[in-house]
């Protein structure tokens, strides 16, 4: 892009991620709901600033997330816990463990083996090894099915792929995993599978013309909510999300974090994976670093740093 740009190319850039705006980016043009906002020299205009403009929203109530500190529940009994789990995946034998109302994350670079080792403790993968315990009482999940039977929920890393229905409606994603527990031959009503719909729709914010819309005719943020919902309905113990803030925007990412605290603080546990760094400082008390498929680390406590973490990943030792 450089290159181009010293060429004489007018380039005009479109992505989530605001370090590579402020990177490459002469002029940030804001739009919002359709709307143009503004436009500004990006040398100008303060991260937080451009965070506000994009939400619509005062600065204090954008970096709220920041002031809320994750608690570590120290005491509080395990909801999960494995031992020597693997998969086909090929994520080499780990244990772990995560406590009722704790919130913590799988870290690394791109295939470290993260999403492998949450999708083995999901059973998404087939599992070749190890042993699982819920809330303390052993027991055997092979299949997804065993893992929501024990009130496990799961956004998958790719959501087009293996999240959304794209075809059918925002009612018939939302309430899908509450309909396989039921069992497809006892099907809701229409009128009960609206009210869920609409409960959740309002409670996420989900914007969408009705339930009966096809999720695919949604942005990228309000199908993850509807996934979001769909589990929320099941009303989980522990909750596993795979990269749930990639590809959406900046008010919604905020939304997620704040509501992943805030499920924690209601007593569910919660399994965090993110790309950004970042946000799962933010958002996580205890990070499990790993590499090459297997971990390496686990840090805890308000003092983590995002240097903390990539020491780990070089061999520096937790």
């Amino acid at each position: 892009m450089r290159e181009l740009k010293s060429r004489g190319v007018g380039i005009i850039f479109v992505t989530h991620f605001l370090d590579q705006v402020y990177e490459i980016s002469d002029r940030i043009t804001v739009l919002r709901n359709g709307e143009f906002i503004g436009e500004y020299e990006a040398a100008a205009l303060p991260r937080f600033e451009l965070v506000s403009k994009m939400m619509g929203k005062a600065l204090d109530e954008v970096s709220g997330i920041k002031k809320q500190q994750p608690r570590l529940q120290d005491t509080a009994a395990p909801v999960f816990e494995a031992v020597a789990l693997s998969s086909a995946a090929g994520v080499k034998p780990f244990d772990f463990m995560i406590r009722k109302g704790e919130v913590n994350g799988f870290t690394g670079l791109l295939g470290s083996g993260r999403s492998e080792s949450i999708r083995a403790i999901f059973a998404a993968d087939k599992v070749t090894g190890g042993q699982v315990k819920i809330n303390g009482k052993k027991v055997k999940i092979s299949a997804p099915i065993h893992a929501m039977k024990q009130g496990i929920g799961y956004l998958p890393e790719d959501r087009k792929g293996d999240g959304i229905i794209a075809d059918l409606s925002v009612r018939d994603n939302l309430i899908l995993a509450y309909q396989v527990m039921k069992g497809f031959f006892k099907p809701f009503s229409r009128k009960q599978a609206e009210a869920f719909a609409d409960e959740y729709i309002k409670r996420l914010n989900i914007k969408t013309a009705s339930s009966n819309t096809p999720i695919k005719s949604l942005s990228g943020g309000n199908q993850q909510k509807v996934i979001l919902a769909r589990w929320l309905l099941m009303h989980p113990q522990y909750l596993i999300l795979d990269e749930p803030t990639r590809g959406i925007d900046v008010g919604t990412k905020v939304e997620i974090q704040k509501l992943v605290l805030k499920l924690a603080e209601e007593g569910v546990s919660v399994t965090f994976i993110s790309s950004e760094i970042e946000e799962m400082l933010r958002t996580c008390s205890r990070l499990i670093v790993m590499k090459d498929r297997a971990i390496v680390g686990e840090l805890s406590g308000t003092n983590v740093t995002q240097s903390d973490v990539m020491r780990v990943i070089a061999g520096g030792g937790a």
